[in-house]
């Protein structure tokens, strides 16, 4: 009985190949969807998978150029279901025609989507490194394509780990003598389990962006390129002083964590709270909210942390945040530019009375696009990261900062005129149902809340591929919106939507607080 079962699954799958080959352009799409929903599904293989390797590979020789771009991803997905093993059994399979993909590869003229599909495919194969680099290295590859494909073929040496630095790709980054001591002081620490597993979401990372460009590629054509990024100087000259002036124009909106009472400056070193006498160090412009002071000596230690902070603020703004909004956004063909994210926050951020809030504000590239609509002098930028912070503050210095989180935002009831969320939201996934409601808390009548995040992509490969990024924040994998639980959340805050919008899987948002 069995033998029967698998001739008529090995039959559908080759009709399922041959449907797709052999498509029009307008029917390409969904043969493709019925091809990949009959071999795999997020990450999991199919009973049929294994015995479907054959025909794609067929297909992959004889389909039309348009087609075989697919076929080479779907490849490369089946042998990534099985890693972290790379000699698993659909692996072998998918790596015994490594002669016909190396020949695709060196054929001239096969496009730009073909190319990038076959290093997506070719990146699961670490035993054929040296091979595989040898057949690519004419190729006149981007130093961002060929960096992630060196790093998916490399394997981990336990005794001296190269970690952490794969986003966007490693040839972005050059590392300064602090940064090295950095990571070899955190990596030192680490153990071998925690090693290799930080080594697996690295090379989940590179593998997850390879796979997003290449199939965006296929299923679109040629990605745009990013213009070259200069990273600026790490060095931070000016020491960091204590100073609280920035924030008495704020004082009647702020709020203590601790019990929600008025805070005020106390001196030029501490934010004091009338209601529990809490106390809070204030420089560089940098109100910390974490934790209450324990004693005189905690803005010294404030002090010492903002002037040895990683520069990582600097690099995020240069080059991780346009890549993250190519990878999250579907925006490879550059739909949507740095231009009208500006427009869109200038013609929606609509304050009333109250300070203006830029909430999760990173490096502050957008506050001060905010700061320009709305004036430097009425806001106030919140983040829970002491390294972006300082950044926005070199660049800012007249925007007050608060370091805190967004689920339990640290201003009055109806004190605020405005909130933006650039960018933002799914930094912090769990909590942004609790900092929607905390937004509509905190908000006066009229005043807007405008945001830009990202959702689930429709389609399940583009939405595998976003997942598969681990970035610190997501080391379980990128997590992203379903637009019917974001209209919720802002409906149960008291929130209503007054515009929404966005192409690929960017999600464009202003509400208004109405009563």
């Amino acid at each position: 009985m069995s033998v029967p079962t698998a001739h008529a699954a090995a039959g559908l799958v080759d009709a399922f190949v041959d449907a797709f080959a052999d498509a029009a352009p307008e029917r390409r799409a969904a043969e493709y969807r019925a091809l990949v929903d009959a071999l795999w599904s997020d990450g999991e293989l199919s009973p049929q998978a294994l015995s479907a390797v054959p025909a794609l590979v067929a297909g992959l020789e004889r389909a039309h150029p348009g087609a075989r771009g697919h076929l080479a991803v779907l490849l490369g997905l089946l042998a990534e279901a099985e890693y972290p093993t790379t000699a698993g059994p659909v692996t072998r399979e998918v790596r015994a025609h490594l002669g016909l993909y190396l020949e695709l590869v060196r054929t001239e003229g096969i496009g730009t989507p073909l190319t990038l599909a076959l290093l997506y495919l070719l990146s699961h194969f670490p035993a054929d490194r040296d091979e595989i680099l040898a057949a690519v290295l004419e190729l006149g590859l981007e130093p961002e394509d060929l960096s992630r494909l060196d790093r998916s073929l490399s394997e981990l040496d336990p005794e001296r780990p190269d970690l952490g630095r794969v986003w966007p790709s490693p040839s972005a980054w050059t590392l300064n003598e602090d940064e090295r001591a950095f990571d070899r002081s955190w990596i030192a620490a680490l153990t071998p389990r925690q090693i290799a597993a930080a080594w697996e979401n690295d090379t989940r990372t590179v593998l997850g962006c390879t796979g997003a460009r290449a199939y965006w590629a296929v299923c679109n054509g040629d990605p745009e390129n990013l213009p070259a990024a200069t990273v600026p100087d790490r060095s931070h000259a000016a020491a960091p002083a204590a100073d609280t002036s920035l924030f008495a124009p704020h004082a009647a909106a702020l709020r203590c964590p601790a019990c929600h009472g008025a805070l005020e400056p106390a001196g030029a070193s501490f934010v004091a709270c009338s209601g529990c006498a809490a106390r809070y160090p204030a420089a560089n412009g940098i109100l910390d909210l974490t934790a209450p002071a324990a004693g005189d000596g905690a803005v010294d230690d404030f002090l010492e942390k903002l002037s040895q902070v990683p520069s990582m603020g600097l690099f995020y703004e240069a080059v991780a945040r346009p890549a993250f909004l190519r990878v999250s956004g579907a925006n490879w063909g550059g739909a949507v530019a740095p231009a009208d994210e500006d427009r869109y926050i200038a013609e929606h951020v609509r304050p009333v009375d109250g300070p203006v809030v830029d909430l999760a504000a990173g490096a502050g590239r957008w506050t001060a696009v905010i700061a320009e609509a709305v004036g430097a002098d009425r806001l106030v930028a919140v983040d829970s990261s002491l390294p972006m912070l300082n950044v926005l503050r070199d660049r800012l210095p007249e925007v007050p900062s608060v370091l805190a989180g967004a689920a339990d935002l640290p201003f009055a009831d109806a004190s605020v005129g405005a909130v933006v969320c650039w960018n933002a939201l799914q930094a912090f996934y769990h909590e942004a149902e609790a900092a929607i409601t905390e937004v509509g808390r905190v908000l006066r009548p009229g005043g807007t809340f405008t945001l830009m995040t990202f959702r689930r992509s429709e389609d399940p490969v583009y939405r595998y591929f976003q997942s598969a990024h681990r970035f610190p924040q997501h080391d379980g994998g990128l997590q992203l919106f379903e637009i019917d639980d974001l209209r919720r959340w802002l409906a149960d805050a008291g929130l209503t939507v007054r515009e929404e919008s966005g192409p690929g899987t960017f999600v464009f948002v202003t509400a208004v607080r109405e009563h």
